[in-house]
């Protein structure tokens, strides 16, 4: 038995090391991109709030209907690393305003925006100038099933 069970061992280790990384990835695995960008939000008149202009999404990265989409901002730097917070993120300000940095998309840009209660004329510009935000595009495709209980339990084999 305990012959069996080595030549097991070793059978599955050289299955398992004999594909690199790389050939996992790309046989059965999609991997996210990302991009980052530094910018400052303007104040826009005609909404009355603050917003990023639109940021066009890297042409070397493919974007479909059925894709998410994450947005994060960057909090800060500690001890060399950089510390991430994911959008929507709020803030509540020491005279009462509150803050929120939401974000929208299409498959070519994205735009960051600072919603909330807050009075523009009085907004520290730490929270305006020189943001620099992560965006995230995972790939995704939409669930294509349309079935019964019934169908569900006779085609997972479920048992209840």
């Amino acid at each position: 038995m305990k012959k069996i069970f080595i030549l097991f061992t070793i059978a599955a280790t050289t299955l398992f090391t004999s594909c690199t990384d790389e050939t996992i990835i790309e046989e059965n695995f999609f991997l996210a991109q990302t991009f980052e960008v530094t910018t400052t939000l303007f104040f826009n008149s005609n909404t009355n709030i603050y917003e990023t202009d639109f940021i066009s999404i890297p042409s070397n990265i493919e974007v479909f209907e059925s894709d998410a989409i994450l947005a994060y901002r960057l909090e800060a730097v500690a001890n060399g690393n950089d510390v991430w917070s994911q959008l929507p993120q709020n803030f509540f300000l020491s005279n009462g305003d509150i803050i929120q940095y939401v974000f929208n998309h299409t498959f070519f840009d994205v735009q960051v925006q600072l919603d909330g209660q807050y009075d523009p004329n009085t907004l520290p510009v730490d929270f305006t100038d020189n943001q620099t935000f992560r965006f995230v595009v995972v790939p995704s495709e939409f669930a294509n099933a349309n079935m019964t209980m019934e169908q569900a339990i006779e085609t997972f084999n479920l048992q209840y």
